[in-house]
């Protein structure tokens, strides 16, 4: 595809445009044909290929895990039994190191996060090509638009971040009470006795509600940002291809060394999500 571009900026800006449904401005609704028409859909648009693909690996993930559930034997594992229970064990150490309550929906709430985001991870070392060619070849249209890396879309990042988000919201008050949970947001980190205290509850507010939508928002962005620039990086790659033999060569190599190198990054920022999605809930659950 690099070589089909007219221009390394086409090339790279078609790489990073999503499959986008929405409204055009004429008041019908259909796929956008450019990037521009993409943005001026607005916030109404959906991102089709995000949601496709975070589907198709959700349904791959309980496909197999399920599968391995139902055929689970107490003699000689298979291979995907001896997998399913490597990571189930994996996060249940983690779970239990880092959450101190009890509470019987994190453990497959952090098995889940860790899985689905590591699966929409892995999908940034399929080469960048070959599902958006496959996708022209499909719909017969040369100009489809098909982001293959659903964590690359801050739309996906952040809606998982800000579902973690309002379960620690809601915990907090189902375990701390209003009284509790305001308290924390405003008798906190200055204290002092009455009457000092009511001064400084509007700084203390301030602070601690800056800490605390800063959460959701850090944990989004970190996922994305690493991911969308591994992402970028392979695209940069790929279009050596077009520069002539020995540049194309050059391009393989830096290709498979950056593969070998991002299979790191993908697991790291799956557990950091997973990991940073149980401390809030830990905190939620903490009383002060």
């Amino acid at each position: 595809m690099a070589s089909e571009e007219l221009t390394a900026s086409g090339y790279i800006k078609h790489h990073l445009t999503n499959l986008t449904y929405g409204q055009h401005p004429d008041g019908t609704w259909g796929f956008a044909h450019s990037s521009q028409e993409a943005a001026d859909m607005g916030f109404m648009a959906i991102h089709v290929d995000t949601m496709m693909w975070s589907i198709i690996i959700g349904f791959l993930f309980i496909f197999f895990f399920a599968k391995a559930g139902k055929s689970a034997t107490a003699g000689v594992p298979s291979g995907l039994q001896n997998f399913v229970e490597m990571v189930v064990e994996f996060i249940d150490d983690n779970v239990k190191s880092t959450f101190s309550a009890k509470n019987a929906m994190v453990a497959p709430l952090a098995l889940t996060v860790f899985v689905w985001v590591l699966g929409m991870n892995l999908m940034d070392l399929v080469p960048v090509d070959w599902l958006p060619v496959l996708a022209q070849v499909v719909t017969g249209d040369p100009h489809v638009y098909m982001k293959v890396v659903p964590t690359t879309d801050p739309n996906a990042t952040m809606g998982m971040s800000l579902t973690i988000f309002f379960m620690t919201l809601y915990y907090s008050f189902k375990v701390k009470g209003i009284g509790g949970f305001t308290a924390e947001l405003t008798l906190q980190p200055f204290s002092a006795k009455f009457p000092v205290n009511i001064i400084l509850i509007p700084i203390n507010l301030f602070l601690e509600g800056v800490a605390l939508l800063a959460k959701p928002v850090s944990l989004g962005l970190r996922l994305f940002g690493n991911l969308y620039a591994g992402e970028m990086i392979f695209i940069l790659i790929a279009l050596m291809y077009g520069g002539g033999m020995m540049i194309a060569a050059t391009g393989g190599l830096l290709q498979l060394a950056w593969a070998i190198f991002h299979i790191l990054v993908v697991v790291l920022q799956a557990f950091i999500f997973m990991v940073l999605s149980v401390v809030y809930l830990n905190m939620a659950h903490e009383h002060h």
